[in-house]
């Protein structure tokens, strides 16, 4: 126990130094298997951990995924997408705020990287709704909580790494975070309502012209096509996630090339991004195997599952335990930095409580969601506040409402489990 905690303290002290989540866990981890076996053994389980998770298949999909948003950025099609989305609804108050949330539900589905989505609305609705005299704590507030739809909303690479640590369906997890999406979504259009009948923030947009927005439309029609496409394959078992994300990167390139708004240099460009973000998301996943490994030597997953098993306290408390822990963590860190360090014993915990695998990794990623929004750290809030120029103190207060919205339909989720798994349960009749 003591040798533990030591280790525990060093994963500590690396982080707070800024070492990359992922080199912390593995250095900590290797030193405590290292400890623990010795060090030939502890350079046997290393080896054989990186192996392991770098030659997985599911994760082709990744490096896939996140092409095809990087494709689509670099060809001029996320800004596309809001316009195309303000044209139709906002012509009244609140409508370009409204706008802006579902042009996110747009990006969430393209780009799959809250960062990105909320940079992406940054550059191209904030300066729209700053102009229409909305307030800057509510633009920059919508701009940030829009991004974090990419988190539940497929493709999405929370899903898909939460789907590589625990070995659950990645397609029936994708599916999954389709109506916990909507939902969302919802909710934060209701917030924006409610706030431009109760203050003069979000006043209106220019007035609607029909044939504008269908103009506007025209580009964006195909990229809607592309995602049905590659959703639909996957809920309908025609492919896998990694055949569908090797279409969705085909039918991005054709897209964008059809259309002229991508050069050679913008592929390079791609590719390149690409590739950077998917050394750094294998890299954590390879150095939490070493770090899970080295719990499972330690037996701390067992002793907690013995725990668990044995106390009376009822699962719903241990539940809403460890949704206030992640909720805490996602205060200092970024998601998948969570997944790394709390799946190992967060998920077995809760299969052993009979919790739907699929179910918890929506629950899951719908709370370290709402981490990208709440201070200190609030990602998604510093991204805005880069981007736009307003102050990190504002736009915390303008996201408080929707905070409130956020937390209400995670409860919804956990409350009623059917709204997560009624798509995902249609697939496996």
């Amino acid at each position: 126990m003591l040798t533990f905690l030591l280790i525990l303290v060093l994963l500590a002290v690396l982080m707070v130094f800024r070492m990359p989540i992922a080199f912390a866990m593995g250095i900590s981890g290797f030193i405590g298997l290292a400890l623990q076996l010795g060090f030939n053994p502890a350079m046997a389980v290393l080896e054989r951990a990186f192996f392991d998770t770098s030659a997985s298949f599911i994760l082709v999909s990744i490096p896939l995924f996140i092409l095809m948003a990087e494709l689509l950025t670099a060809g001029d099609v996320t800004r596309r997408a809001i316009i195309a989305c303000q044209n139709w609804v906002g012509h009244f108050k609140g409508g370009l705020a409204m706008a802006t949330v579902a042009a996110s539900v747009l990006l969430a589905a393209l780009v799959g990287s809250s960062t990105a989505s909320t940079a992406a609305m940054a550059a191209s609705a904030f300066p729209e709704m700053k102009r229409h005299k909305y307030h800057d704590s509510l633009a920059a507030a919508v701009v940030s909580v829009g991004g974090t739809l990419a988190v539940v909303v497929p493709p999405s690479i929370v899903l898909v790494v939460y789907g590589v640590l625990t070995e659950t369906s990645i397609g029936k997890l994708f599916i999954a975070g389709i109506v916990p999406g909507l939902l969302t979504a919802a909710g934060l259009c209701t917030v924006i309502k409610i706030i431009a009948h109760r203050t003069d923030h979000a006043p209106k947009g220019d007035p609607f012209k029909f044939g504008k927005a269908v103009r506007s439309s025209v580009n964006v029609f195909p990229i809607a096509l592309l995602i049905m496409a590659v959703i639909g394959a996957i809920y309908g078992g025609i492919a896998s996630p990694s055949e569908a994300a090797a279409l969705g990167v085909m039918g991005s390139l054709i897209v964008v090339l059809a259309q002229g708004t991508i050069s050679m240099p913008g592929i390079g460009k791609s590719l390149s991004g690409a590739i950077r973000a998917t050394v750094m998301i294998v890299a954590i996943i390879a150095c939490s195997a070493i770090f899970s490994n080295y719990l499972a030597f330690t037996r701390v997953t067992q002793n907690l599952l013995e725990f668990v098993s044995n106390t009376e306290m009822p699962r719903e408390v241990i539940l809403a335990m460890m949704v206030l822990i992640l909720l805490v963590m996602g205060m200092f860190m970024d998601q998948l930095a969570i997944l790394s360090l709390a799946m190992p014993l967060a998920f077995p915990t809760a299969m052993a409580l009979g919790y739907d695998a699929v179910w918890f990794g929506i629950i899951v990623t719908k709370t370290v969601e709402i981490g990208l929004l709440t201070p200190p750290l609030g990602l998604n809030a510093y991204v805005a506040g880069a981007q736009t120029g307003v102050p990190l103190g504002s736009i915390f207060r303008g996201l408080i409402p929707f905070l409130i919205m956020e937390i209400v339909v995670l409860i919804v989720l956990i409350m009623i489990p059917d709204i997560t798994l009624y798509l995902p349960g249609l697939m496996g009749r």
